[in-house]
């Protein structure tokens, strides 16, 4: 057979459409049941992928576990049920709703991009990858795996799960997240024409499944025979990761004011930045070197508010992506019922679940109501 022959040629491409094969006749038997999924079944039967759901999913899953965000996901949906109504919604309203999921700057790009989508596409995503990049908070992940979901473009969808999935079956040593671009190469090479949204979700149920972090139920695996990791014996050990930086520490203060009936004093904070919008109790800076026992960094707006300050029994202590924080909580009681400082309000016991708090300020007026 000479170098040039066509056979030679397909034998990649018969690799990948056999390895898709395996991979879907699983995935129709093995598909997780999802709130925001449609299963092979029901799609054989007719039943559309509503491209809305997938966004928000795609959206919500974001650093985020599928268990954390499913009742989440669905208190949305009953709410906004489709985009229009998401984009007519108060923005308070879906920052109160998205309290608890984290990375908040994510819940104002959802409201930006439903309005844009419904002020610019009429109620109507986007069908392509390079369309849906162009919507607010939609990046090339998320574009690629709406488009491959909701539309059925052959697009190369790669998640944490499917990292795992691909550097073990390519056996690619490589660390993160230099290895990147050549997992997205590999699974692009998967993809097929046919079901590239099913093919998508499969390599995602396959890596939440049988090919976890550790241990991981090869003998069950329907890419068992091709994976050269396995065969190699080094399955656990990819995909390999470039070590971590140390975190810094930044301090602070808080600062837990309560009237006589409970109510506890509370403010927003900037549109833009960290934790961008949402509800707190006054705070101090944040820093590396702030002193934690310093009432002169009580912000102005309290000052003679509060007669007397006394600091909780227990620190705050929080991890964002970039920092740990460790808050002091100094709390202070009013009496009477006074009019709440400009920029302030009262919020009571009964309204705070569905206050716009971020879970480490709902730490912080949890230490406080311990002391």
């Amino acid at each position: 057979m000479t170098a040039d022959s066509p056979v030679s040629a397909i034998r990649p491409a018969q690799t990948a459409n056999s390895l898709t094969g395996q991979l879907l006749a699983w995935y129709d038997r093995h598909a997780r049941t999802l709130p925001w999924r449609v299963l092979p079944e029901d799609r054989a039967n007719g039943e559309i992928t509503d491209p809305y759901r997938v966004w928000l999913s795609e959206i919500m899953l974001q650093q985020t576990t599928v268990q954390a965000v499913k009742p989440y996901f669905e208190a949305f949906t009953r709410r906004w049920p489709d985009v229009r109504d998401l984009a007519e919604a108060h923005e308070e309203d879906v920052m109160k709703a998205w309290a608890g999921l984290g990375y908040y700057s994510r819940a104002r790009n959802l409201k930006a991009c439903a309005e844009t989508v419904a002020r610019e596409h009429g109620g109507v995503f986007p069908d392509t990858e390079a369309g849906l990049l162009a919507l607010p908070g939609i990046g090339p992940y998320t574009a690629a795996a709406i488009a491959a979901i909701a539309f059925d473009r052959p697009a190369a969808v790669v998640d944490g799960n499917v990292e795992r999935v691909i550097s073990r079956l390519r056996a690619i040593e490589t660390p993160l997240p230099a290895a990147k671009p050549e997992i997205r190469a590999a699974t692009a090479e998967l993809v097929p024409d046919d079901r590239p949204g099913d093919f998508a979700q499969a390599t995602m149920d396959l890596g939440a499944s049988l090919c976890s972090p550790k241990r991981p139920a090869c003998a069950l695996c329907p890419w068992v025979d091709a994976c050269a990791a396995h065969r190699a014996g080094i399955a656990e050990t990819l995909p390999k990761k470039a070590p971590k930086q140390a975190k810094p520490t930044r301090r602070g203060m808080a600062f837990v004011i309560t009237r006589g009936d409970g109510a506890v004093l509370l403010r927003r904070r900037p549109p833009k930045g960290l934790l961008g919008g949402m509800s707190e109790p006054p705070v101090s800076d944040w820093s590396e070197t702030a002193a934690q026992d310093d009432l002169a960094q009580v912000p102005d707006t309290l000052a003679g508010f509060a007669p007397k300050w006394r600091r909780a029994a227990g620190d705050v202590r929080h991890t964002f992506t970039h920092f740990h924080l460790e808050l002091a909580v100094w709390r202070a009681e009013v009496g009477g019922m006074p009019q709440a400082p400009d920029g302030h309000w009262w919020s009571a016991p009964e309204a705070l679940d569905g206050e716009a708090l971020p879970t480490v300020m709902r730490k912080v007026l949890a230490a406080a109501s311990r002391d």
